[in-house]
């Protein structure tokens, strides 16, 4: 299966830009032949989790509003791992949605909230997913800190975790975590023997923001195999035996 990891610029509060990436991507990946891309976390509305944000961009899985969505994604061939806010009954979710021809055929909901996201519910399952022969799971962005996260993907029977990312931080704080961040997501891959695929943001939200990422692939060791540049937006791409 070969899987292109997504560096997106940050997009908050505009579902038709963010959809035109996602349509971008998947003619360059066209052209590589990928099977699957990876997009950042929230990517589709924008990671903030101020209440007034998560309440006016949310959308539900199946509602009239996200099957608009969703039907310009029907013309994508690849398997698509996209960040949303999703609404469902009275609770907010911070969630990637696996996508196939338009349809949602999956779903994880983060698990691992960090302190500042009281305005969502944590998930509460690990599922795996196929694709091409290869079976797959999802932690989001800060589930990577907790080992029993991607042991519970790895005992489904992974061989692939998919980490969508928003790393938009305070400048000090980007640039202290940004080497951080492979080194906790190797110690994952150590642990469970998955491959491991990491898709972020890039760019400046203001002066005093900014998105260094990483996005790119882990060996099973590891290893660093490929990584979009930082501070650029673009697709890496790597085969998964």
């Amino acid at each position: 299966m070969r899987i292109g990891a997504c560096q997106t610029p940050e997009i908050l509060a505009d579902v038709d830009a963010a959809v035109g990436v996602v349509q971008d991507f998947a003619r360059e990946a066209d052209i590589a032949g990928a099977d699957l891309l990876l997009f950042p976390e929230c990517f589709l509305q924008g990671y903030l989790v101020t209440d007034e944000h998560v309440r006016g961009q949310a959308l539900e899985i199946g509602s009239p509003a996200c099957n608009s969505v969703l039907a310009r994604l029907a013309g994508i061939e690849q398997m698509l791992v996209l960040g949303m806010i999703e609404r469902a009954g009275d609770g907010f979710y911070n969630t990637a949605v696996v996508v196939v021809g338009g349809r949602v055929v999956g779903r994880y909901r983060k698990t691992f909230l960090t302190s500042g996201e009281q305005v969502f519910t944590p998930g509460d399952d690990y599922p795996a997913f196929d694709r091409g022969g290869v079976r797959f799971g999802i932690n989001i962005c800060s589930d990577t800190q907790h080992e029993q996260a991607a042991a519970a993907v790895a005992a489904r029977g992974a061989q692939v975790l998919l980490v969508p990312a928003q790393n938009m931080m305070r400048r000090e704080s980007a640039f202290h975590w940004q080497p951080r961040h492979f080194e906790i997501r190797a110690r994952r891959v150590r642990e469970t023997g998955m491959w491991l695929v990491s898709a972020d943001v890039t760019g400046e939200r203001d002066s005093d923001r900014i998105g260094l990422g990483p996005t790119g692939f882990l060996n099973p060791a590891g290893e660093t195999v490929s990584q979009v540049p930082t501070g650029t937006t673009g697709m890496v791409l790597a085969d998964i035996p």
